[in-house]
């Protein structure tokens, strides 16, 4: 996931603006995908999804309490990889071989301000820039930096130009909610750690100010069940 700086993520307002008309193209490629991975993909309106500060508190603990590696992760992980790289293949190759031809582009900055301008570059110029993992400054102690990199490219299309979502707290449990179905459930426990846990610990733990070291680790099984869904009433 990409170090961001979301000072005002807590706020209300962040959650009003967080929203925007998801990449169609993308969110069908995603809705594809995971129908080929899972053979179903719920229909949930992504636009209402929220997280409980109490369920976000938990998975923040959770997440900073964990090492920053876990043997005990590496299937899992291993899963992980491998269908990242598939989604990535599905992201970037041309419609011609039933990709989207997105073109991804590694950055040595943070390249979006917000999400709205990451799903304008993708509608309007077919390209999605990532900031990139060596100059993030924050290595993952399993992946490789291009595998992260990858990781980074996927998530921000798939979870969140997908969705219409924003880079808020409520957006990333919306993004993450959109990705776990693309993935196996062999893979899913990192993908919560990666995204879910990842984002908690941003918002719940150091208030948006500061990004946490990312881990490879299994979270308890109960933060990556998909059918526990929180929606905006």
């Amino acid at each position: 996931m990409s170090d961001r700086d979301s000072t005002n993520a807590l706020s209300n307002d962040a959650f009003a603006v967080g929203r925007f008309p998801a990449v169609d193209d993308v969110a069908a490629g995603a809705h594809r995908h995971a129908k080929i991975t899972n053979g179903a993909d719920p229909r949930i309106d992504y636009g209402r999804v929220i997280i409980d500060p109490a369920i976000g508190r938990s998975i923040a603990k959770a997440y900073m309490r964990a090492p920053l590696l876990d043997e005990s992760a590496l299937g899992a992980y291993a899963a992980f990889r491998r269908e990242t790289i598939v989604q990535f293949e599905l992201l970037t190759s041309p419609s011609s071989k039933g990709g989207l031809g997105i073109d991804v582009q590694v950055t040595p900055y943070d390249p979006y301000l917000n999400a709205t301008t990451l799903a304008a570059d993708i509608r309007q110029g077919g390209r999605l820039k990532v900031y990139s993992s060596r100059a993030s400054g924050n290595p993952h102690p399993l992946l490789t930096d291009d595998e992260n990199d990858m990781f980074r490219a996927v998530h921000d299309a798939f979870g969140h130009a997908a969705t219409g979502r924003g880079f808020d707290q409520h957006g990333e449990e919306a993004a993450w909610l959109r990705h776990c179905f693309m993935y196996s459930r062999a893979a899913r426990n990192a993908v919560t750690t990666e995204t879910r846990g990842q984002s908690n610990a941003l918002f719940f733990h150091y208030g948006g100010k500061r990004f946490p070291d990312q881990k490879a680790v299994l979270l308890p099984s109960c933060f990556s069940d998909v059918t526990k869904i929180n929606l905006l009433r």
